[in-house]
């Protein structure tokens, strides 16, 4: 297995600044929640995630992005806030402790 690092762009500090929750050492028992905005084929891309991560951690629960509100265009300004906060509302309701965004280019 190929290991590969990830390097943020906003540097060393970005994740500590933004206030990022920690990391979950494992996904056994928890609940990971999928968002995608309609953008370059998450509906190929998540079910592969998906598969990988049930192999690695067979006791984790997978919320689809499916079961969260949807719209193409999502990344327009004038609407960002109120999606944004029907996310959290649905991520919070499922009982997510994980949540897989930002999926493709």
């Amino acid at each position: 297995m190929e290991k590969l690092e990830v390097v943020s762009p906003a540097g060393v500090n970005a994740a500590k600044l933004s206030g990022a929750a920690p990391r979950i050492n494992d996904l056994n028992g928890k609940t990971v929640c999928e968002v995608w905005n309609g953008v370059f084929k998450g509906d190929i891309a998540f079910p592969i995630i998906r598969k990988l991560l049930k192999e690695k951690y067979p006791g984790v629960i997978i919320i689809p992005y499916t079961a969260f509100y949807h719209l193409p265009g999502s990344d327009v300004p004038k609407r960002q806030r109120e999606l944004a906060q029907q996310i959290v509302a649905t991520a919070r309701e499922k009982g997510c402790d994980a949540l897989i965004s930002g999926n493709g280019a």
